[in-house]
C-alpha cells in the first residue's frame, strides 16, 4: 500500500471517531444550553473527546480540580504581580469544585476569578504609574527574587503595591546598568552622555515597555482567558492536549503546512495601530510592488464592502480581516512613511513560507574532508489534508536527488531544534535510507501497536549519514533518529538526548463532532494525545528521548530540559520489539567513531569553553536574587560580565578552511531577489560559524575510513 493510501486512511480513521463522538454528544447533550452558553458547549467537547479518545482518559475528581486550580492560577498571573493572597483565598473555596463545575458544565471558579484579575490588572497599572515618574532611590533597598515560582503572592494591596515598586526600580537599574555598559564599550566617546541622562533613558524605556504591555493585557479577551482555562483542563491529562480556538487552529495549519491564502506580510502592533514588519518573498504583496516594511495600516476594505477601521484593534483580529481565500480581494488604506495616505488593493493567493523549508548546501574543508552534502529540515511540515499539499519528505528527497547529482560523499541531516509534525512524513522519509521495513510502532490505549512500515523496497541514499539532534529534536526528529539508530543506518550526533515526545496527537474538530447548534459555531478544536510511538526495538522516545551515538556538549549541557521538565507528562513505558535489518549499510566502528571524536572534543579549545559556558549558565540560571542597591547590582553585574568575557567569542568565529557552496540548481531561486540573496548568506554565515557541523564533518570522515560498507568512497576522503 502506497503511503498516500496510508495517510488517507488515517485521516478517514479520525473522522470516523469525530462521527462517532457526534452521536454521543447528540444523544446525550441533548438540551440546548442558554443562548449565550457557547462556552458550555465547547467543555461539552473537550470534555467527551477526552474520555473517549485520550490515550490515558482519567477521572474527574478532587485531584482534577487541584491540577486545574493551580495550573490556571499560575497562567493567568504567572509573574504574580496581580493577585494577592487575598484573592487567593478567597478563590480557594473553589479548588475541590472544579470537578463537579466541569461535569456540569459550569464556570462558576473561572467567573470569580476574572473581576479579580481584572481588579489586579488596574492595581498594577496604578502602581505603575504612580511609581515610574518618582525619583527612586537607588542606594535602599534589599533584594528582588526574579523566579516568580520561588515568590509568594504578595500578602494585601500594601504589599503588592511595594513589590510594584520593588519590580520598577529593578527594572529601570538594569536597564541603566545596561546603557552605561553599553556606553562604555563605544570606541567614540564624543557625544556620550552623563549617567543621569541614561537614568532618563532608562526610565523612559521602562515606561514604553510597560505601557506596551499593559495595553496589552487591556486587550484581552473573556474568551482569551477561556482558553487558558480550557488549557489548563486539557493539560491535566498531559501537556499535549490543548483547546484550539478556530484562529490558532488556523495558524497552526498553516505553520504545519509551510503555506497559506492571504497576501504575504507579516504584521506587528505599536500602540494603536498595526504596522507592516515583513512582506513574504513572492507573495501577493511582494509582487505588487506598493507595500513596504512600516507602513501603518489605517483600514482593512473586503472589495465591495465597507472599509473597517482597525485602530486599537487587536493585532490577531486584523491578521483575520486581512487573510482570505485565493482570487479575493482586500484594499489596504496605508500611511506610508512620508505621511502620504494610500489605498493598496491586493488579490489573495497562496502563499509559500520558505523559511522552515529543507534547504541544502555542499560542505568542503580542504585538505581534511570533502564534497558532503548537507540538509537543513528545521520542522516535519506538511499539508496533510490537502491533496498534493507540501511534504518534508517529499522535499528532502528531492534535497537528496540533487546532491547525489553532485556526487558527494556523505550527507548530514540536520534535525536540531526541530519540533516534529507529520508521522507519515516521517516514516516516507525514514524509507529513503533502507529498502523496507518497519520504521515505528504506534499504540493506542486499547489497541494492539500499529506498525508503521516503509513498503517501497528502493532506496533513494545509500551513502555515509550523520543526523544531528539535540535536546530540542522532538517527536518526528526522535522518530527517524531512534529507526536509524535501531537499524545501524546513521550515526546519530549531539547533545545528551532528543527531547523525549513519545507521544502521537491528533485534532478533533468540535463542529463535525456535535450536530447542530450552528448558531454557536465555529467552535475550534482539540488537539488529544491518542497514541505512544515505540521504537521498533519496543522501547518509547517517551521523557527518555533519543541518546545520540556521539554526545557533543552544548550549552544546556547541565540543565534539564526536554518533556521531562514539563507538569504532568506520561510516563516512559515499552512494548515488545519487532523483527527489522537492513542491507544498505553496515556500520561496525562505532565505539572508534566514540574514541575519535571524544578525543577531538578534549582536544577543542571551542568544545571546552562551551562546557565552561554550560556551567555557568547553569549557575546564572541558578542565581534568581538580585540587589535593589545599584552599587551591589552593579558590582554583581561587573562580575558576572568579567566571567562571562571568556565566552565573548564563542559561536562568532569562522571554522578554518570551511567553505560552503550553494547548489546550482538552487541559484536561479536565490537570486530572485535581494530578500533571498539576504536571507542565504545568513543561513551560509551561521553554518560557517557552526563547531558541532565541522566535527560532524570529520565524524563522517571516520565513518567512511573506517566502515567496509564505505570503501568505494576512500579515495575520494582525505584521511587524516
Amino acid at each position: 500500500m502506497s503511503s498516500e493510501k496510508i495517510r488517507k486512511m488515517i485521516f478517514r480513521s479520525s473522522l470516523v471517531i469525530t462521527a462517532l463522538l457526534g452521536l454521543f454528544f447528540i444523544k446525550n447533550f441533548n438540551q440546548k444550553p442558554p443562548v449565550n452558553d457557547k462556552e458550555a458547549l465547547i467543555l461539552q467537547g473537550i470534555m467527551e473527546t477526552t474520555k473517549y479518545v485520550h490515550l490515558t482518559p482519567k477521572t474527574i475528581d478532587n485531584s482534577f480540580s487541584a491540577f486545574v486550580y493551580k495550573t490556571y492560577l499560575d497562567r493567568i498571573d504567572f509573574q504574580k504581580r496581580f493577585l494577592t493572597q487575598q484573592d487567593i483565598d478567597k478563590l480557594k473555596v473553589f479548588e475541590q469544585q472544579i470537578d463537579e463545575q466541569t461535569n456540569n458544565r459550569t464556570f462558576e471558579f473561572f467567573n470569580a476569578s476574572l473581576p479579580m484579575l481584572d481588579a489586579g490588572v488596574l492595581k498594577g497599572k496604578k502602581y505603575f504609574s504612580e511609581f515610574i515618574d518618582q525619583p527612586m532611590n537607588f542606594s535602599k533597598g534589599d533584594v528582588i527574587e526574579t523566579d516568580a515560582d520561588k515568590r509568594t503572592y504578595a500578602k494585601n494591596d500594601n504589599e503588592l503595591k511595594a513589590q510594584w515598586k520593588n519590580i520598577i526600580q529593578f527594572e529601570v537599574m538594569s536597564k541603566w546598568v545596561q546603557l552605561i555598559k553599553d556606553q562604555e564599550g563605544k570606541e567614540n566617546k564624543e557625544g556620550n552622555k552623563t549617567e543621569e541622562e541614561l537614568k532618563a533613558d532608562a526610565v523612559k524605556d521602562v515606561k514604553k515597555r510597560f505601557t506596551d504591555w499593559f495595553d496589552r493585557v487591556a486587550k484581552l479577551r473573556r474568551s482569551d482567558r477561556l482558553e487558558v482555562y480550557f488549557g489548563s483542563i486539557t493539560n491535566y491529562y498531559d501537556p499535549h492536549t490543548d483547546y484550539f480556538s478556530p484562529k490558532d487552529k488556523q495558524d497552526f495549519d498553516i505553520n504545519m503546512g509551510g503555506k497559506l491564502e492571504g497576501i504575504g506580510a507579516r504584521l506587528t502592533t505599536e500602540g494603536d495601530y498595526t504596522k507592516v514588519f515583513s512582506i513574504v518573498v513572492g507573495g501577493p504583496a511582494w509582487k505588487t510592488k506598493k507595500l513596504d516594511d512600516n507602513d501603518v495600516i489605517l483600514k482593512v476594505t473586503q472589495k465591495g464592502k465597507e472599509p473597517v477601521d482597525i485602530a486599537g484593534m487587536r493585532v490577531d483580529d486584523v491578521v483575520q480581516l486581512v487573510r482570505g481565500k485565493k482570487g479575493t480581494t482586500v484594499i489596504l488604506t496605508i500611511r506610508k512613511k512620508d505621511n502620504s495616505v494610500v489605498d493598496v488593493s491586493i488579490e489573495r493567493d497562496e502563499v509559500q513560507l520558505e523559511d522552515n523549508k529543507a534547504k541544502s548546501v555542499l560542505l568542503n574543508i580542504p585538505g581534511k574532508i570533502q564534497n558532503i552534502g548537507y540538509i537543513n529540515l528545521p520542522s516535519f511540515y506538511s499539508s496533510f489534508e490537502t491533496e498534493g499539499g507540501n511534504s518534508c519528505a517529499a522535499d528532502v528527497a528531492e534535497e537528496i536527488k540533487k546532491l547525489k547529482s553532485q556526487q558527494v560523499n556523505g550527507i548530514i541531516l540536520d534535525l536540531r531544534n526541530n519540533g516534529g509534525g507529520s508521522l507519515n512524513d516521517v516514516v516516507d522519509m525514514s524509507g529513503l535510507f533502507i529498502e523496507q521495513g518497519p520504521i515505528v510502532q504506534v499504540k493506542g490505549k486499547e489497541s494492539k501497536p500499529f506498525l508503521h512500515v516503509d513498503k517501497d523496497k528502493s532506496v533513494l541514499y545509500s551513502g555515509p549519514l550523520v543526523i544531528m539532534v539535540n535536546q530540542f529534536s522532538a517527536s518526528a526528529s526522535e522518530i527517524i533518529a531512534a529507526a536509524m539508530q535501531d537499524y545501524n543506518r546513521a550515526i546519530i550526533v549531539g547533545s545528551n538526548s532528543t527531547f523525549g515526545k513519545g507521544t502521537v496527537q491528533r485534532f478533533y474538530d468540535l463542529d463535525r463532532g456535535i450536530s447542530g447548534y450552528d448558531e454557536f459555531k465555529p467552535l475550534g478544536a482539540v488537539k488529544m494525545t491518542t497514541q505512544k510511538f515505540y521504537r521498533i526495538n519496543g522501547g518509547s522516545t517517551q521523557l527518555k528521548g533519543v541518546v545520540p551515538d556521539i554526545i557533543l556538549p552544548d550549552t544546556y549541557h547541565y540543565i534539564k530540559t526536554g518533556e521531562k521538565d514539563y507538569d504532568n507528562p506520561l510516563e516512559w513505558t515499552e512494548i515488545s520489539s519487532v523483527p527489522f535489518s537492513q542491507n544498505v549499510v553496515l556500520i561496525e566502528n562505532k565505539q572508534k567513531l566514540l574514541e575519535n571524536s571524544k578525543s577531538r572534543v578534549a582536544e577543542s579549545k571551542d568544545f571546552q569553553m562551551v562546557l565552561e559556558s554550560a556551567l555557568q549558565i547553569k549557575q546564572n540560571r541558578d542565581q534568581t536574587k538580585y540587589p535593589l542597591k545599584i552599587n551591589d547590582y552593579r558590582s554583581m553585574i561587573n562580575k558576572k560580565n568579567e566571567e562571562s568575557k571568556k565566552f565573548d567569542n564563542l559561536f562568532k568565529n569562522e571554522i578554518a578552511g570551511l567553505d560552503i557552496k550553494n547548489l546550482e540548481a538552487d541559484m536561479a531561486k536565490i537570486n530572485r531577489d535581494d530578500s533571498n540573496i539576504a536571507k542565504n548568506q545568513e543561513f551560509i554565515k551561521g553554518l560557517k560559524k557552526d563547531i558541532y557541523i565541522e566535527e560532524s564533518l570529520f565524524i563522517i570522515r571516520d565513518l567512511i575510513n573506517l566502515e567496509k560498507s564505505f570503501v568505494a568512497l576512500q579515495p575520494n576522503i582525505i584521511k587524516q
